[in-house]
């Protein structure tokens, strides 16, 4: 089953903190026989979004939507800037338009993971506003987020990530891979 991990994050520094969570998720879903997908903002080059131009295809933005719509199941995250997810990735997401008139359009049934990550306590802003958006382009949200205070996210004594986070973040993988079954049901059914 195809996973899309987007990264809605616009830093492309191997060692930033959305390419180290990245990576550790498809290192997890692998393990567990599942095919993930990175969708990374920093490198997509996806243009503004213009209801004029959503007619004229530009090819970053079709690429994107058929990852978004080839993947069963989403994992989206972000830092959280200015109290919500980047403007990138809800430009990126406001192209899921040109899916409207798919048999099944924009993202139903799809199930979507949310974690975003800030310097404070706040990250919980960025998982609601991209649970809104979820919700309005018709995807399963996991009942499961995880918000994450940076500050905690990294062992201090190097090695990674905290064995608190990695629970955190084992618990996210496994949960979304449960998730499997409610999305075969709703492709059958």
């Amino acid at each position: 089953m195809n996973v899309l991990i987007f990264n809605g994050a616009i830093d492309d520094r191997p060692y930033a903190t959305s390419n180290q969570l990245a990576a550790y998720l498809t290192e997890q879903l692998q393990a567990k026989g599942f095919s993930p997908e990175i969708f990374s903002l920093g490198s997509a080059q996806i243009p503004f979004f213009s209801q004029q131009e959503a007619g004229l295809k530009p090819p970053a933005v079709d690429a994107m939507c058929k990852a978004f719509c080839k993947a069963d199941l989403h994992i989206w995250m972000t830092p959280l800037y200015h109290g919500s997810m980047t403007g990138a990735m809800k430009n990126c997401l406001d192209w899921l338009e040109m899916t409207s008139k798919n048999d099944r359009p924009y993202l139903t049934g799809k199930v979507v993971a949310l974690l975003s990550w800030a310097d404070g306590t706040q990250a919980m802003q960025g998982i609601n506003a991209m649970d809104a958006v979820a919700k309005a382009l018709r995807a399963w949200v996991l009942p499961y987020s995880l918000p994450i205070l940076k500050d905690n996210l990294y062992n201090p004594q190097g090695g990674g990530f905290t064995a608190f986070y990695k629970n955190k973040l084992d618990t996210m993988v496994q949960l979304l891979c449960a998730a499997k079954a409610h999305v075969v049901a709703g492709i059958e059914g």
